[in-house]
Parts: structure tokens; sequence; C-alpha cells
């Protein structure tokens, strides 16, 4: 007897699908029976992400740009509705880290633009359109990436803004589209392991890697960083029906850090 997948029936449009919690939550939606829509600036890595998905060339799209782009975001959902039939799934993981040194309230204006703009502005444009498509599917379910630095300091002042917007934004939604049947909520990661929190978009070596996440284990009552693959199980969750009398909430996965 054929086991049923928990997102048989979903299209799911994932931003930065191409890497780190992105990548992740491609390849667990996709065997949980998901159609997806990658949406990435880097080609080569969604590519990439596509190929290790069974008959992936069938079950995900690729979407090439910058989804904060308001015509990048239209072409995620247009893609979605006409390969796939409809839009019921938004995943806004896209996002950069600030990078910087120092004074991080200090951070240089063009800077603070870019975090803002591919972290937070990313959200709104992608949310902006995807529910009408999702409106049309009958319902769905945004699924933003927020973190932990919306609630303590870590990450730097314009990495904090974009996430705690990501959160209000998200709380703020939820109550406008919950009637209509659209779910709005946030998986808020603390020490990860991922191509940006390891340093190695930065240029680190793998030794000084290993020892960025060390430090950030120490910190962690848990004794270890997570996994893409935990980040991505909470957004199964948010994705699912299981979640379906869930809206506005915040799902924090960081190994007890906030509670130490």
């Amino acid at each position: 007897m054929a086991v049923s997948g928990r997102l048989d029936g979903k299209v799911a449009v994932i931003t930065g699908g191409g890497s780190g919690f992105g990548q992740a939550a491609v390849l667990r939606f996709a065997a949980e029976g998901a159609r997806v829509v990658i949406g990435d600036l880097n080609e080569v890595a969604a590519r990439a992400t596509v190929d290790q998905v069974p008959d992936g060339a069938d079950r995900v799209a690729v979407v090439v740009g910058d989804v904060a782009d308001p015509a990048v975001s239209a072409r995620l959902a247009q893609t979605a509705v006409e390969r796939f039939g409809g839009l019921t799934t938004l995943v806004n993981n896209a996002g950069i880290s600030q990078g910087t040194q120092g004074d991080t309230w200090d951070i240089p204006p063009e800077r603070w633009d870019q975090v803002l703009e591919v972290n937070l502005r990313s959200v709104y444009s992608c949310t902006r359109a995807a529910v009408p498509a999702m409106l049309a599917a009958g319902g769905g379910s945004i699924v933003s990436v927020a973190s932990i630095a919306a609630s303590v300091c870590v990450g730097g002042a314009a990495y904090a803004a974009s996430k705690g917007g990501i959160l209000s934004y998200t709380r703020h939604i939820s109550h406008e589209l919950a009637a209509r049947g659209v779910r709005a909520n946030c998986v808020s990661p603390g020490f990860m392991r991922t191509p940006m929190t390891t340093g190695e978009r930065d240029g680190f070596d793998a030794d000084a890697q290993a020892q960025r996440l060390a430090g950030f284990a120490k910190r962690v009552p848990m004794g270890e960083v997570g996994s893409t693959d935990d980040i991505a199980n909470a957004m199964l969750f948010f994705a699912s029906d299981e979640s379906r009398y869930v809206t506005g909430q915040e799902l924090v996965v960081d190994g007890g850090y906030l509670v130490r």
C-alpha cells in the first residue's frame, strides 16, 4: 500500500533553495510529496539542488533572480501556477548576514539597505505575489525564516532589525489572512551549521569554520549547533496540514539558547 506524504498535493515556492535551510527544505518537501519552485540568485546551486531530487526535472522548477524584486517574486508565483497548477505554500528563506565587525550600529548605509532588502523586503515582495495564488487555490501557508537575533543581541543591528521586522510582519498579516484560509508563521533558527553561519560564504577555511562552530556550540545549552534538517523539519510542520490551526506564531529552534 502506498504511503502518503505529508505534503501530497502541495505546491511550494522556496526562496534561497540552492543552499542551507532552503536546500534542506526543498529536499524534505519533495520527499513528502510537494512540487517545488526554487527562487535563487545562484542558478548553479539551484540546479544542483534539483539534481538531488528523484525525478527532480519533473517535480522542481527554478527561477533565477533577486527575490526582493517584485518582478522576480511575481515570476515565482506564476511559475508555480503554470508549471504545477497552483500555489499553496511559500517559504521565505532567502537571507544574508550583516558580515561586519566592530560597532554593528555603525553599519554603512549601503550595507544596511542591502540587509533589509534581501532579508525583509523579499518576505514582503514574495508574500505579496503569492497570496492571490493561494487564495485562488483555496488557502495556503506562509513560512518565513526569522532568527533568535530578533530577540537577543547576536548577528548585528541591521540583521536583527530585518529579522525582527519579519516577526512583526508575519504576525500582522496572519491576522488579516486568517479568515481567508492563509496561515503565516515564522521559524527562528539559533546557531546552525549553514554556509552563512560557518563563514564559508565569507571565505573562511575549514579550520576557521570549525573553530567558529565550536565557539557557537559552547553558547548553546544542548552543547551543539543545529543542522539544516532541524529547520527543514520545523518548516515542514508549518507547511503541512498538521498545523492547520496555527497562525501568527514563532517556532524557535535553537537548542535552548534563548532560555539558557
